[in-house]
C-alpha cells in the first residue's frame, strides 16, 4: 500500500491552497467554505511554502490582540512533514503519529500533487480491512 493508493481512493485530486498574503479572515472563510482543516500555503498552487491548519489558528492567535491585521504567512507552519506518492502507507501513518499532524502534503518532483488527511488515511485503511474481511469470508464460505 502506497500514498498514491490513498490519493486515488479519495476520488478527487483537488488540492486546496491559499496565498501567504491572504488575511486571517480569508483563511477562516476558505476553511469553512471547503469544510477542511488545513490549506497548503502556495504562491502558485503548484509549489508549497508551508501549511496552515486549525491548530495553527488556535495556537498562534490565542494571545494575539490584532488578529485581523495578520496574514497567513504570520501563522503558517513552514517546517512541514511531507511525503511522496511512492512512500508506504505505513510510513505515512508513522509520520502522522510521531509528529502529531493531521495533514501531510504529497510532493512529487517538487510539485504539490495532493494532501492526505488523517481522515483520508483512516477511511482508506477501513476500506482495505473490509475488503480483506470479505475476501476471507468468501474463502471460508467456499465462494
Amino acid at each position: 500500500m502506497r500514498v498514491s493508493d490513498v490519493l486515488a481512493s479519495k476520488g478527487s485530486d483537488a488540492v486546496y491552497t491559499i496565498t501567504p498574503e491572504s488575511t486571517i479572515r480569508e483563511l477562516l472563510d476558505v476553511l469553512a467554505e471547503l469544510n477542511v482543516g488545513a490549506l497548503v500555503v502556495s504562491d502558485d498552487g503548484k509549489t508549497m511554502r508551508g501549511i496552515v491548519s486549525e491548530r495553527d489558528i488556535v495556537r498562534k492567535l490565542r494571545t494575539t490582540e490584532n488578529a485581523r491585521d495578520m496574514t497567513v504567512a504570520d501563522i503558517m507552519t513552514v517546517d512541514v512533514q511531507m511525503c511522496a506518492p511512492a512512500d508506504s502507507f505505513g510510513g505515512l501513518m508513522a509520520i502522522m503519529t510521531e509528529h502529531r499532524v493531521r495533514h501531510i502534503p504529497v510532493i512529487d518532483d517538487g510539485l504539490l500533487v495532493g494532501v492526505v488527511s488523517i481522515g483520508d488515511a483512516v477511511k482508506y485503511r477501513m476500506e482495505q480491512l473490509e475488503f480483506e474481511r470479505d475476501q476471507l469470508n468468501n474463502y471460508v464460505a467456499g465462494g
